[in-house]
């Protein structure tokens, strides 16, 4: 079983003290986002758990704990922008934070477990492709010698997104364009050790030499664990996305960071609501097990196969 942790909420950055009591406690019970009155219990403890992928925008609050992970393979997620405060409200600044908690990150657990994310790319007339293309060389830069590759994706507007974004009358960016960014982006990366990959975009990687991104990669846990993993695609994400299944032990509406672009939170309202009701100590991640509430444990095992090949001696 793989964790992901999480694509619905950034629990390195606001989360990680209840993150390190639900591993020390072995398990961690999660709201179904559709009926929230079904809650799953998972079991978290090594045996079961063949990996996390964190997914983050400042892994700060973890830096110092890093060693309560050794048991589990993982790797981490980090999205690091060009955007100001004007798209990314609450984040602490890019120059004096987050890009050398990226450097002290990769230099404690290796490039190979952190995977920057510039994404979601969009045009306005501010972001436009000249600046995306002289801000992502100015961070390829500083992270060059920090991770191997960089996964791109462009912005998907969702109902909530929509909405959330109208006050950066966002241009609707056409193929040509993508490509040119695209293209752009991958001569820049070489200059910098890095390859390029795109998650869950509908592109050629023929004609582009731009592969389709594996955001959960077995073959990333595979390498970290020294092991074989025998589990498939994730068949409840889109056809382009290449990332194996997984569980997600985040909750929608409960990120802080501030993102116009966010799909994970539907209004800044919910949000304050539900984080006024996190408690560190509790299993969920936010509120209380109430009298309509129905718990059920989520059958789970490990994926690890053990039979040696031939090219294992």
């Amino acid at each position: 079983m793989i964790i992901s942790a999480s694509r619905r909420t950034d629990i390195p950055a606001y989360y990680s003290e209840w993150l390190f009591h639900r591993l020390k406690e072995k398990y961690v019970l999660v709201r179904n986002p559709v009926n929230m009155h079904q809650i799953s219990r998972i079991d978290l403890s090594p045996d079961v758990v063949d990996g996390i992928v964190f997914w983050t925008k400042n892994p700060v609050p973890m830096l110092d704990r890093l060693s309560e992970l050794d048991r589990y393979p993982y790797y981490f997620q980090y999205t690091l922008n060009a955007y100001d405060r004007d798209v990314e409200a609450n984040l602490p600044s890019k120059n004096h934070i987050l890009i050398p908690a990226f450097q002290k990150l990769s230099r404690l657990i290796g490039r190979e477990k952190v995977i920057w994310r510039y994404d979601p790319v969009f045009f306005n007339e501010r972001y436009t492709i000249e600046y995306h293309c002289k801000y992502f060389k100015v961070l390829a830069a500083k992270l060059g010698d920090f991770t191997e590759k960089c996964t791109i994706s462009f912005l998907d507007f969702y109902r909530n997104t929509a909405r959330n974004t109208q006050s950066l009358k966002i241009q609707q960016e056409t193929k040509t364009q993508q490509f040119e960014i695209m293209q752009r982006f991958s001569d820049i990366a070489k200059e910098y050790g890095i390859y390029i990959d795109t998650c869950a975009e509908p592109i050629d990687p023929d004609n582009s030499g731009i592969s389709h991104a594996r955001c959960i990669d077995r073959e990333r846990l595979e390498r970290i664990g020294k092991c074989t993993l025998a589990i498939g695609k994730d068949p409840n994400q889109r056809t382009e996305c290449g990332c194996i299944s997984s569980i997600d032990i985040g909750t929608y509406n409960t990120c802080k960071n501030g993102c116009l672009y966010c799909y994970a939170n539907f209004s800044h309202k919910s949000v304050m609501k539900n984080t006024r009701s996190h408690n560190p100590a509790s299993p969920l991640l936010f509120g209380e097990i109430g009298a309509d509430d129905v718990i059920k444990e989520r059958k789970v095992t490990s994926c690890k196969e053990y039979q040696r090949t031939l090219f294992d001696r």
